[in-house]
């Protein structure tokens, strides 16, 4: 089962549009968060360092895959909310305190959130798009796709 599992993954990875992935980061931070949270209730040390340190590679991942240059300001802000929660989440392991994850966690809760709405938007808008025919995205006034600060 666990092997079948793991093709599906891989599957839903490869075949991802870069928003799909994006979404998948998130998600993928938000469990470990929650099952190093679990971990720490239980007295799990190990488990909770385990869970605290993958979601720790994902929001590296996703600070160092930022566009400033594209991105902005939005850039800079997701740059500086990665950095409080990856200082957030180191504190939460040294102390073994709960607080901190939560906080990672609304956050992290809030930016999925986000880009879930963004993706919808923006395929709402291709769709939109195709039934236009030839008519091109600026043509129609319609943005093709979201501008991922990625």
């Amino acid at each position: 089962m666990n092997a079948y599992l793991n093709n599906y993954q891989q599957n839903q990875i490869r075949t991802a549009s870069p928003e799909q992935l994006l979404i998948l980061l998130y998600e993928g931070a938000i469990r470990f968060l929650k099952q190093a949270k679990m971990a720490m209730e239980e007295g799990d040390r190990v488990t909770k360092l385990e869970k605290i340190s993958r979601a720790l590679a994902i929001i590296t991942e996703l600070s160092n895959t930022l566009d400033f240059e594209k991105g902005g300001e939005v850039a800079e802000n997701l740059d500086a909310l990665y950095a409080f929660m990856a200082r957030e989440l180191t504190r939460s392991n040294i102390e073994n305190d709960p607080k901190p994850i939560d906080t990672a966690l609304g956050i992290l809760t809030e930016l999925h959130e986000a880009w879930c709405q963004a993706a919808e938007a923006a395929k709402s808008g291709s769709d939109q798009n195709q039934e236009f025919g030839d008519q091109s995205a600026a043509e129609s006034g319609q943005n093709r796709s979201i501008s991922v600060a990625l």
